[in-house]
């Protein structure tokens, strides 16, 4: 495997401020998780808790203006979008020379393959890693409801190992990775879509599927019955 840095790092409880402080509370796990040069940016955050490592980040840099929503916060009642969340750690980080990050998102490009998007995945999340830069992923659960695919929650985590490669052919990774929302460890998997997903009947997906079982990403807002999947829409990181 490729392992975060230090991956035995403390995970941060998104908890301690605000139910929607999951981008700063991933962001701030990767800064604990990396190499020494990254660590620096989470102890460049005074105070011994959580709490007070977030709020003093959203303070900083939450509450700038948002780089894509015109007349809104970067960091609001609705969280934090993955374009504001690279604008803030950049514009945190630039004074410790550190090294920019940059997004991809995770859908079919024109004319790519569902397992070149597999493959892509993985070697996006792999590079910043080894580059000792867990990389934050942004995730949403879809519901099938009345015909069509409806967006539910999104959510971060932080990646903190995937293999350090890939074999020909195959159509799943598994991941660990530090939960913001209550600070904890867990174990997932991507893969190619069993079934349409976002996609019409018989029509290929433009996505992969995430399996993170123990992940509480909106399940209390799947109605019995419905289809539901989480989904990678973008990847935050070095590569």
């Amino acid at each position: 495997m490729r392992d975060a840095p230090k991956a035995d790092a403390a995970p941060v409880n998104q908890l301690a401020i605000s139910g929607n402080a999951c981008g700063p509370a991933a962001l701030l796990a990767s800064f604990r998780c990396g190499n020494e040069a990254w660590q620096r940016a989470a102890t460049s955050l005074t105070g011994a808790t959580d709490k007070e490592q977030l709020g003093q980040w959203i303070r900083r840099h939450g509450l700038l203006p948002s780089e894509t929503l015109k007349g809104r916060k970067r960091w609001t009642s609705a969280g934090i979008n993955v374009e504001d969340l690279v604008a803030a750690t950049n514009e945190m980080t630039r004074p410790l020379y550190l090294p920019a990050v940059t997004q991809d998102d995770l859908f079919l490009r024109s004319g790519e393959q569902p397992q070149a998007l597999l493959r892509r995945t993985h070697q996006r999340l792999e590079k910043s890693l080894s580059k000792g830069v867990p990389p934050v992923l942004s995730l949403r659960r879809f519901v099938l409801r009345g015909g069509k695919w409806v967006p539910l929650q999104g959510h971060f985590v932080t990646i903190t190992s995937v293999p350090r490669k890939t074999g020909r052919g195959e159509t799943s990774f598994g991941f660990t990775y530090l939960d913001p929302w209550g600070g904890k460890r867990g174990q997932g998997e991507f893969r190619l879509p069993s079934q349409p997903v976002l996609a019409s009947p018989g029509q290929p997906s433009p996505c992969l599927e995430v399996l993170v079982p123990a992940a509480n990403i909106a399940k209390k807002d799947v109605r019995p019955g419905e289809i539901t999947v989480v989904v990678p829409t973008a990847v935050i990181g070095r590569w």
